[in-house]
């Protein structure tokens, strides 16, 4: 049957300096995402805010890089301004696209309904083995952090078990539910935030605000610079794909990224603050895990080991909301047809067995790799998905002009392609730094997903493995283009 969905209020939420336009559809109707059959309980807001703050940042713990590539100053400004340049312009075509399309395929979706499904496939494989490669960092990090205390863990095969053994539990903190995982995140970043609360209390009497002016021009890492400004404030989109797991997501869903994106600013810049104003500056010591050293020379042992263990709830946090979005995006990939079925299958606590193996087993090969090797390549292939993201967010606005959608931002098919210029600059220059090996290995995995999905689609063919497509999804391409509503096939 046909499902209609039509406009009949509009309000306005502000969201990081831009006026966004709220469309609201009938309160009646239900997301076509809404299966009676499925019982498992959605994410309200409160975990939903902290499950951005996780897939974005979860605090300060790797931003340090910024100041040891480019000194203070340009730390300090950098997460100040490049949050307008990228995290603003990302945070509300989320917002925009992912109400939308309320589904677990998220960004997947987005751009299958623009450009086809197989350039849908080319996101969602691009997509997800960055965020695979993301994941293989957080135990680098983990480990980083508690190496000082326990120095066994630096290297050999004590940081090897470290490494799956941590990976096991956290996987199988997945695989008990979404709604866990969410409140664990509540939990976990008020733990890691708080120690640089106190640390910045501590610190006023050692606070010298001339260090927050130092900057050398002529020695900069842009490089890396770039790279830990965008690592630290991408991944936005990343929700997107557990926007069927939401609970009424035409609100939630917005709110949660506005009230996140100020989070995430502040539990930058603050920290960052203290850092850099309370310690004489020593560029080479600021790599990942400094924080700690810092707060025990401002507060003593005492800060260091809450930093310390702050740091290692916050990877832990990164990790289990980086490996829901990657699991849930198979999982929606599948639903649309464009995986195995065998993708879509559930636990009993309704989250998806299969794609949660997949995440895993990459983060476990991936994490022997250096910090700022898996920053690069993630990063890398990060972009190439971002392009396709803007090109589908320009292209809806062209196509179906008058779809109804819940959560509008406030500018025209021209206004929709000037937003997007300042981020996909940002892009081309950070592909341009890349290093060669870095390039090779990522237009490697590339040319891998072109030829992966026509393969796929010759197994479905010879019907070596069952594909299918969730009847109660929408039709991507079924719109009424005469009036503001959207049909949906049941």
């Amino acid at each position: 049957m046909k499902l209609r969905i039509t406009t009949n209020k509009q309000t306005s939420i502000p969201m990081g300096g831009y006026n966004v336009e709220y469309a609201g559809i009938n309160e009646e109707q239900h997301s076509p995402r809404t299966n009676p059959c499925h019982s498992y309980k959605k994410i309200s807001l409160l975990p939903l805010i902290f499950l951005i703050f996780y897939e974005v940042s979860g605090g300060p713990f790797g931003v340090e890089d910024s100041v040891k590539a480019a000194g203070p100053l340009l730390a300090l400004v950098g997460f100040l301004v490049f949050p307008f340049i990228w995290s603003v312009p990302e945070a509300l075509i989320t917002a925009e696209m992912g109400t939308m399309f309320p589904e677990d395929g998220g960004y997947v979706v987005w751009v299958s309904s623009a450009l086809g499904q197989y350039w849908g496939f080319q996101q969602g494989w691009m997509k997800w083995l960055s965020g695979v490669i993301d994941n293989a960092l957080y135990p680098v990090l983990f480990l980083d952090y508690l190496k000082s205390g326990f120095p066994a863990l630096g290297d050999g095969y004590p940081r090897i078990l470290a490494v799956i053994g941590l990976t096991v539990a956290l996987t199988y903190m997945n695989f008990r539910g979404l709604t866990i995982v969410g409140w664990v995140a509540v939990l976990l970043g008020v733990f890691s935030i708080l120690p640089f609360v106190i640390m910045g209390f501590v610190s006023v009497p050692k606070i010298d605000p001339a260090r927050w002016l130092v900057v050398d021009l002529h020695i900069i890492d842009w490089n890396l610079y770039l790279n830990t400004l965008f690592w630290n404030l991408n991944y936005w989109d990343s929700i997107s794909t557990l926007a069927g797991e939401v609970d009424n997501p035409k609100k939630t869903l917005p709110k949660a990224l506005f009230y996140a994106l100020i989070f995430v600013i502040c539990g930058y810049f603050f920290p960052l603050l203290i850092g850099t104003g309370a310690v004489p500056l020593d560029r080479d010591l600021w790599t990942d895990g400094y924080f700690s050293d810092i707060a025990k020379i401002v507060g003593g042992v005492w800060l260091r080991w809450w930093v310390q263990a702050g740091a290692a709830m916050s990877n832990m946090g990164m990790f289990v909301t980086e490996m829901s979005s990657d699991s849930f995006q198979l999982l929606g990939m599948a639903e649309r047809g464009m995986l195995p079925e065998f993708f879509a299958k559930r636990s009993r606590y309704g989250t998806p067995v299969i794609g949660i193996l997949f995440s895993a087993s990459g983060v476990v090969l991936l994490s022997q790799l250096t910090f700022q090797e898996i920053v690069a390549a993630e990063n890398f292939l990060y972009c190439f998905g971002m392009i396709l993201e803007f090109i589908a967010f320009v292209r809806l606005r062209m196509l179906y002009p008058a779809v109804s959608r819940p959560y509008k931002i406030p500018v025209g098919t021209v206004g929709a392609v000037l937003m997007c210029v300042p981020p996909t600059i940002l892009i081309c220059v950070v592909l341009a730094l890349s290093t060669l090996k870095v390039m090779a290995i990522s237009v490697f995995a590339i040319l891998f997903g072109l030829v992966l999905q026509p393969f796929l689609k010759y197994v479905e063919k010879k019907r070596w493995v069952r594909f299918s497509t969730s009847a109660d999804l929408p039709d991507l391409h079924n719109v009424d283009e005469n009036d503001e509503s959207l049909c949906l096939s049941e």
